[in-house]
């Protein structure tokens, strides 16, 4: 095993020039998403600090592994992995988001994957092409090794491992729970995307706009056909998306619940319906009364990380280019909603 340091925060200009570029050549990409920018307010960076890993497999789709893990951290304790938006990067995602935060104040290790230029023009995850989203190869056999390699490092629980991700990381991250849902407890998109939306809608972007248009059971079944002969259990799901996300069409959210129930064998008629921090909160209950599906729509948000900065409490993440201050913390709620605060 080789580990390499990182800085702790990624501080790269916002990269209007790759966005146009990205446009111009008409990729099947998501759009740019900037690194997130320190500001005067960020936290002192605690003792640990996230690390490069190598040598952690076959690694088929050929990306990074990066990770974080909070100074004595005991066996036994559960594993994040989360993954970036475009242009992001692990260890700035890690920081912004507040995930790093959260392990050490809760007691958990994070894997952060990194997708590489090679791959993807503007650093997205290859959520749409069928040699990264199939079981087996490409990107989510990548990420499965590194969940796989933390839980033997870090002596991790494998019954509480978790997958989140932000916009096409979202949309990888329904790739793990489809592809993967032994390894997963639960599974986090923070505006992302149903899983095979791509294929259903005829192309990615037609997907990011106006969703895939499929009925409950069709959405189910894309699922089911991602894991052929699974039982289950499988993986609970939590969405937050933005109202006035103009990247990622909020209906993107709308087809995941339709996807997940279905999978759950859960109805679409909400258990409970409150709010939270002022954004309208649903739970949507499985047979036998768990939570199989919960979403937060954060009435008038764009696109990106719901962050809240600030120390203690429900407060995480740090604010700039797509990591939004709307009072709530993404990284929070999905930690609450796993069990990772107690």
């Amino acid at each position: 095993m080789t580990e390499t340091r990182v800085p702790p925060r990624d501080r790269r200009r916002s990269p209007v020039r790759a966005l146009a570029a990205a446009l111009l050549a008409a990729l099947p990409v998501l759009p740019v998403l900037p690194a997130p920018a320190a500001t005067a307010a960020t936290p002192p960076a605690p003792a640990a600090t996230v690390r490069e890993v190598t040598g952690f497999g076959t690694n088929p789709g050929q990306l990074r592994m990066f990770r974080y893990v909070p100074d004595g951290l005991p066996a036994g304790r559960p594993v994040v992995v989360a993954l970036h938006g475009c242009t992001q990067n692990a260890a700035g995602y890690g920081t912004g988001s507040g995930w790093t935060e959260l392990a050490d104040r809760w007691g958990f290790s994070l894997v952060l994957p990194q997708q590489q230029t090679a791959n993807n023009v503007s650093a997205c995850f290859n959520w749409f092409k069928p040699a990264d989203t199939a079981r087996g190869g490409g990107e989510a056999a990548s990420v499965a090794q590194m969940a796989d390699r933390q839980l033997a490092d870090a002596a991790g629980d494998p019954r509480r491992v978790y997958v989140t991700g932000l916009s096409a990381g979202g949309g990888m991250t329904s790739v793990m729970m489809a592809a993967y849902p032994e390894r997963f407890a639960a599974g986090g998109v923070v505006a992302g995307l149903p899983y095979g939306c791509a294929q259903a809608a005829g192309s990615p972007w037609v997907c990011m706009s106006l969703g895939g248009g499929l009925g409950p059971r069709q959405w189910g079944d894309r699922v089911r056909a991602a894991r052929p002969g699974y039982g289950g259990p499988w993986p609970a799901l939590t969405v937050l998306h933005g109202t006035a996300d103009r990247t990622v069409a909020p209906v993107n959210m709308t087809d995941l619940v339709a996807q997940w129930t279905d999978v759950h064998g859960a109805d679409r008629t909400p258990d409970v319906a409150d709010t939270d921090a002022g954004y309208p909160h649903r739970v949507y209950e499985g047979p036998g009364g768990a939570p199989a599906v919960e979403t937060y729509a954060l009435t008038g948000t764009g696109h990106g990380q719901p962050v809240a900065p600030g120390t203690g409490g429900e407060r995480c993440g740090t604010a700039g280019p797509y990591l939004l201050d709307v009072g709530l913390c993404a990284a929070h709620r999905l930690g609450r909603a796993w069990g990772l605060d107690g």
